[in-house]
C-alpha cells in the first residue's frame, strides 16, 4: 500500500491532535520541497533512521524502441537514488540488534 500525502497528514493530525491542519499541511510542503531543490542542487538529502536521497548522472546513450525496433537517442538525465538506513533494514527483515 502506497502512503499518498493525504493520508500522511491525516495520520499526522491524528497523531498530533494539538497543531492545526493548515500548519501541518504547511510544515510537510515545507519538508518535501527541501528535500526536491536539494536534489535539484545535486545535492544529498540524508534522513536518520530512514534513509539517504542522492542523484546519479546517467549518460547519453542509443536505446531501442522495443515496438518498432527503431534506434534513439535518450540525452542524459539525472536519476534518484535511494539507500535505506541499516536501523530501516532491520526494521522491515524483523531482525533484533
Amino acid at each position: 500500500m502506497a502512503i499518498v500525502k493525504s493520508k500522511l497528514l491525516k495520520q499526522l493530525s491524528d497523531n498530533y491532535p494539538n497543531f492545526l491542519k493548515k500548519d501541518l499541511k504547511k510544515f510537510t510542503e515545507i519538508i518535501l520541497n527541501e528535500i526536491k531543490f536539494s536534489l535539484k542542487r545535486g545535492e544529498r538529502v540524508e534522513l536518520r533512521g530512514f534513509g539517504m536521497f542522492s542523484t546519479n548522472i546517467q549518460k547519453a546513450r542509443i536505446s531501442r524502441n522495443p515496438k518498432t525496433g527503431e534506434k534513439v537517442h535518450t540525452p542524459k538525465k539525472r536519476t534518484i537514488h535511494f539507500k535505506m538506513s541499516k536501523d530501516l533494514f532491520k526494521n522491515l527483515n524483523n531482525e533484533k540488534e
